[in-house]
């Protein structure tokens, strides 16, 4: 059985960092371009970030460009997202995604990521 599963939420103060990481387990994406997403309640899911498959490039929505970071281990099968300068509008539940391809291209389109993780929850307080 395929799984993504996040961890590192939780709690932080406005100005400070929190860093999630994502393992996989059940198969490899290690070539797979690797996403971030979130959701605040009551909002549409979002696109934060992509890595591709190398971890060479990656690719950020404008309101997290410079604040946030996003990498990986292919040995591990990892993905992780350092957040910095943590602001309260960054409160949502954070979704680790897989691209649907082997060597996808890198998209903020939900849709071409075809592997999901359950969440953890990312509140930042004022």
């Amino acid at each position: 059985q395929v799984q993504l599963v996040e961890s590192g939420g939780g709690l932080a103060q406005a100005g400070g960092s929190l860093r999630l990481s994502c393992v996989a387990s059940g198969r490899t994406f290690s070539l797979h371009p690797m996403g971030w997403f979130r959701q605040a309640p009551g909002k549409e899911r979002e696109f934060v970030t992509a890595i591709d498959w190398r971890g060479g490039t990656t690719y950020y929505a404008d309101s997290v460009k410079g604040r946030f970071t996003v990498s990986r281990d292919n040995a591990k099968n990892m993905v992780y997202l350092q957040m910095n300068s943590l602001k309260p509008e960054d409160t949502a539940v954070y979704y680790c995604a897989a691209h649907r391809f082997s060597y996808g291209s890198m998209t903020s389109s939900p849709g071409e990521y075809g592997y999901w993780g359950q969440g953890t929850q990312v509140t930042v307080s004022s």
